[in-house]
């Protein structure tokens, strides 16, 4: 075959989980796990043996990871907690327990019983609605195929022990792999499996290595020694990239990295208007370990601390203390700064398998969120506490997720009394003057926003549901997924009237969705008067950067134009038209 047709260039594509471009020779990592598990019958007098050497699976695989701990990287030390939960997982019930149940009543091989297991646990995953959380399966398939590993007897490469420059390809990639990344080694890297809001993402994000996840066959395009183009921005993979292709993405890196460190030298400062309005530009955090990066790009507080990874993959709910020890963690760090900690927001029943919900038909219109709560007071109440225990330790504020009745507000705030009251007459310490806050994500909040008001400290626009319920669509959809756009009219009117509704009231609208995180969106957000936004941490430079390029007054005056358009695509070129210089510089 001649040479031109082999080096054709190809591109691929995938999920840009960390921003970057990286140019580089590809090295592909044997991380496929175990694709087929046989099933085979053991002997009723050699189950025991059989449950034996899982257990001793299991405890290779803590013993593994327990060494990955002590020795990762100063850059990834503040990330163990993703590990070390793994370790917690490796002796869950819900996974070690279980297995053996399966092993002892049904007399199968380990592998088999294992595989059984993580197979139901991903199922129950699928039907959680939140796209976020859904990803935290891949730490339950991780888990497993480290145990796995242990029980065939496989090899496994130590990606720290890598010792040329190269970019990573891999079927997968855990946070214990990416946390044994060596900076003056590893570019960047890229997986066939995935998503932007796994944990590996996170690690990926805080190690500033360019990453592209979930492209599904690139161990079959990619050989070693390929040379690659990644951009974790755009989630574009390029093998045998043409001179000219080259030359542009050279030019690329060059001009990113200059950017880069332009906003990074302004990321500390305030984010002023050149007419003198500033606004608080926060972090979201899912991890404690978190706090850190919003620190490092210039944070002014956790607009959105998500509370549901401890309640996820284990057969248990965490007790008081456990929940009081995290958020106190992350309060203290923080103070003076506001943290914003919003309560359980999934379908209960599907994430912790002790609750034995029946399935639901459309979860993302069923038993979560604060309905899950209310349902069940006794779970609600604990994490009522552990938040007023907390709140004695800084600046907290309480947001409620899926409020969509004013009784569900007055429901809510009588258990948080009385969780205080719990508390007095036990003598614990507390702080019961903590704002009182909404998530604003279904019509109906949006629609009774005035009475709401009333009853609450703050609003928090929750965009990613508001769209998704207001325009009836499924993001996950690839049928319909195009039609959801935060410049719909029909989201931009809705925005409006809660920001109306919240100067008329005198409360604050806040701003959490993913909505908040883009630059391109900051006219809008400004003009409709949004006081406070939210994101990923590493896009609050770039946030900060546009609120400093922009005046209010303008935007409000562009506001009023963009509110009279008819189509999405007519409001994207009238901010184009408007402020696309901007977005160029």
């Amino acid at each position: 075959m001649p040479d031109n047709i082999i080096n054709e260039e190809i591109r691929l594509n995938g999920v840009g989980a960390s921003p970057g471009i990286c140019i580089g020779k590809a090295y592909l990592v044997d991380k496929e796990g175990v694709e087929v598990v046989e099933k085979y019958f053991i002997d009723r007098q050699n189950l025991d043996g059989e449950i034996k050497r899982f257990k001793a699976a299991v405890k290779n695989a803590v013993n593994e990871l327990r060494s990955i701990i002590e020795n990762v990287p100063e850059e990834v030390r503040r990330h163990t907690g993703i590990l070390e939960t793994h370790v917690a997982l490796l002796k869950d019930k819900m996974l070690f327990d279980k297995t053996i149940e399966i092993i002892k009543n049904e007399g199968v091989n380990a592998e088999w019983a294992l595989k059984k297991v993580v197979d139901d646990i991903k199922v129950m995953f699928q039907n959680i609605s939140d796209s976020y959380l859904k990803e935290r399966s891949d730490d339950i398939t991780h888990v497993s195929d480290r145990i796995m590993k242990f029980l065939i007897g496989s090899e496994d490469v130590n990606i720290g022990k890598i010792d040329k420059r190269v970019i990573l390809v891999a079927k997968d990639l855990s946070p214990a792999d990416a946390s044994q990344i060596q900076l003056d080694k590893v570019m960047g890297f890229i997986t066939d499996r995935g998503g932007k809001a796994s944990h590996t993402s996170i690690i990926a994000r805080t190690l500033e290595v360019p990453a592209v996840l979930g492209v599904g066959n690139a161990t079959k395009r990619i050989n070693n020694d390929d040379t690659i183009i990644i951009d974790g921005s755009t989630g574009v993979v390029i093998i045998h990239p043409s001179d000219q292709t080259l030359s542009e993405f050279i030019k690329l890196k060059r001009e990113h990295e200059e950017h880069k460190a332009y906003l990074s030298r302004g990321s500390h400062l305030k984010a002023e208007t050149l007419d003198g309005l500033s606004l608080h530009v926060m972090g979201n955090i899912e991890l404690p370990e978190e706090v850190v990066s919003v620190l490092d790009h210039g944070g002014d507080g956790i607009g959105l601390y998500r509370t549901e990874f401890q309640y996820l993959t284990r057969s248990d709910f965490p007790s008081e203390d456990e929940l009081f020890d995290k958020y106190k963690d992350v309060v203290e760090v923080m103070a003076p700064r506001p943290v914003t900690i919003r309560t359980l927001d999934i379908n209960g029943d599907k994430a912790i398998s002790s609750s034995n919900g029946s399935d639901e038909v459309n979860p993302a219109l069923g038993l979560r969120a604060i309905r899950y709560c209310l349902k069940r007071p006794d779970i609600f109440r604990t994490q009522l506490r552990a938040i007023l225990r907390a709140a004695a330790f800084g600046n907290v504020r309480i947001l409620i997720p899926m409020i969509s009745s004013i009784d569900e507000i007055r429901d809510t705030k009588k258990l948080l009394n009385e969780a205080a009251d719990s508390l007095e007459k036990e003598g614990k310490i507390y702080n019961k003057n903590i704002e009182f806050g909404i998530m604003i994500e279904v019509p109906s909040a949006v629609i009774m926003a005035d009475v709401m008001a009333q009853e609450t400290d703050f609003f928090s626009i929750g965009t990613n549901d508001l769209i998704q319920y207001t325009l009836a669509i499924d993001r996950g959809n690839r049928e319909v997924a195009h039609l959801y756009h935060p410049f719909h009219p029909a989201i931009l009117r809705m925005i409006k009237h809660v920001t109306d509704v919240g100067k008329e009231k005198g409360i604050k609208v806040f701003m959490c969705g993913e909505m908040a995180g883009d630059p391109f969106n900051i006219p809008i957000l400004l003009g409709l008067g949004i006081d406070e936004l939210s994101m990923n941490p590493q896009s609050i430079p770039a946030v900060k950067n546009m609120i400093r390029s922009l005046k209010v007054e303008d935007t409000r005056h562009f506001i009023k134009e963009a509110l009279k358009q008819t189509t999405t695509m007519d409001v994207i070129k009238l901010v184009e038209a408007s402020f696309g210089e901007l977005f160029r510089q």
